[in-house]
């Protein structure tokens, strides 16, 4: 097909394929990374269409807080069975009775928790390569980045020092101990996503949803209620009709009220929202740095 005649979704689809393959010559050894969420199921497609009817040319790579939603975790295992390919679970639980890293009194999110967890993956499958779904419309640090992101020995992103991407060339040339994050969907956005599910007819979690569900208001938000962050003293727990918009440790993952029932719902509830996708992340509030400082240390 003519690249002239793609339609946006058709042009996005083939810049993304075109990176997949690229990292498949490129590198010796990539993985992808696959929480279950929307995004990355989208790269699964797109490692589909890149890659069959050989096998993926790269495993699947999940870091597990211990905190995921239950829903999550079983679509993770289940879609990778689905697919034949192999999925490597690492979990911040084992991280931290390997000594790899500690917990931080007081301290109960476990997100910052997946960096150490990560970087232990990736040297001990000595990875080279890990292919990511983050997208540059998320938040001001993502979009700093570029499709090939640089990381050195210690796993840390440098957003002032990174390699030029002229005419779609990429430079993915690595020191012994570097690594390379990259990012296919950098230019998509939310609603990209969404349209491209419906168009794929991709199966995806059932908490992105309306469902009934036990939340309590903190910090200008609806958060799950949960054994692990009970209720405070005096705190109402109601049962709302809610969905999650993205998803990460069950702690921080806000809800929002809503009655989208099927893909068509969210697209048009997107359309709509006022709040950025990850105004939901508690953990993405904390300050507007918070997330460049997470990913020069190492995060995703």
């Amino acid at each position: 097909m003519n690249c002239y005649h793609l339609n946006h979704l058709q042009y996005l689809e083939t810049e993304a394929i075109h990176i997949m393959r690229e990292v498949a010559a490129e590198f010796e050894r990539p993985a992808i990374l696959f929480s279950g969420g929307k995004d990355s199921i989208c790269l699964l497609r797109l490692a589909e269409k890149a890659f069959r009817p050989s096998e993926f040319p790269m495993p699947l790579l999940n870091v597990d807080t211990g905190h995921h939603f239950p829903e999550l975790n079983e679509f993770r295992d289940r879609r990778a069975a689905e697919l034949g390919a192999r999925l490597i679970i690492r979990t911040v639980e084992d991280a931290l009775a390997r000594g790899i890293m500690e917990q931080p009194p007081g301290q109960i999110s476990r997100n910052g928790l997946q960096i150490p967890t990560l970087l232990a993956a990736v040297e001990e499958f000595r990875f080279d390569c890990l292919i990511g779904g983050a997208r540059r419309d998320e938040e001001k640090a993502r979009a700093k980045e570029r499709f090939f992101s640089f990381r050195d020995s210690f796993g840390q992103w440098d957003p002032k020092n990174q390699r030029p991407e002229i005419w779609n060339l990429y430079n993915a040339r690595l020191n012994p101990g570097e690594n390379m994050r990259v990012f296919p969907l950098s230019n998509w956005t939310e609603t990209d996503v969404w349209e491209y599910i419906r168009q794929e007819r991709l199966e995806v979690p059932s908490i992105y949803f309306s469902h009934k569900r036990n939340v309590v208001r903190r910090g200008g938000q609806w958060v799950p209620a949960t054994d692990l962050v009970p209720p405070k003293p005096g705190e109402p727990v109601g049962e709302l009709v809610v969905r999650v918009r993205t998803i990460g440790d069950i702690i921080s993952t806000g809800c929002v009220e809503s009655p989208a029932a099927n893909v068509d719902d969210i697209i048009h509830e997107i359309a709509a929202a006022r709040v950025t996708e990850r105004g939901s992340r508690a953990d993405d509030k904390l300050s507007e740095a918070a997330m460049e400082d997470r990913k020069k240390a190492g995060y995703f």
